[in-house]
């Protein structure tokens, strides 16, 4: 439930319980006055009738008030839990991404140092760059704005002077080291 669909919804039990209590009111008032003034019995029925659902009618909706209450004090209380959950996450994504920056930085550079020493073309190197990133053929020749086919020739340019047989040997060139835990790596 939406917090304007909880404040009407709140805001007409309140009125509704206004009107009820109401009700209730002037028919106990108007109960006790005939009641000294005596009256008939049918005439102490029928109002003692309306008391009787005037009462009924305060205690249903301040029922369902309460009921209403706790279950937005229980949405609140679990917004906020999501809400410091979701600061605890960004605030984690954020500490990553500062560390994996520099990390990110570096292997950069090692992957141009290697293009370089593959003797790789600036458009190679873009091709290069765009396979590591996983983009197909088409994704590639759409990025540099060239046919397909010129991304497909480039592509095995790029495989052929670094002496790779596809896509799979270049990635893994690159990320076989990074993907074994710390362990097991090689010093």
């Amino acid at each position: 439930m939406s917090e304007s669909n909880f404040t009407s919804e709140r805001l007409w039990l309140l009125l509704s319980l206004g009107a009820f209590s109401l009700m209730a009111t002037l028919a106990a008032i108007d109960l006790v006055s005939d009641l000294r003034e005596g009256t008939t019995v049918a005439h102490v029925l029928v109002e003692g009738t309306i008391l009787l659902v005037g009462f009924l009618g305060v205690a249903l909706i301040a029922r369902k008030l309460i009921v209403a209450m706790r279950v937005a004090r229980s949405a609140f209380a679990e917004a906020q839990s999501l809400a410091s959950q979701l600061a605890k996450s960004a605030a984690e994504a954020d500490r990553w991404r500062s560390e994996a920056r520099d990390l990110m930085r570096g292997l950069s550079q090692a992957i141009d140092a290697q293009f370089d020493r593959w003797v790789l073309s600036p458009a190679e190197k873009e091709v290069g760059l765009l396979l590591l990133k996983g983009l197909s053929h088409r994704e590639i020749a759409q990025a540099r704005s060239v046919t397909e086919a010129t991304a497909r020739q480039q592509a095995r340019a790029v495989y052929k002077k670094a002496g790779l047989s596809g896509r799979h040997d270049l990635a893994a060139f690159f990320l076989e080291d990074l993907m074994l835990p710390s362990e097991i790596k090689a010093p």
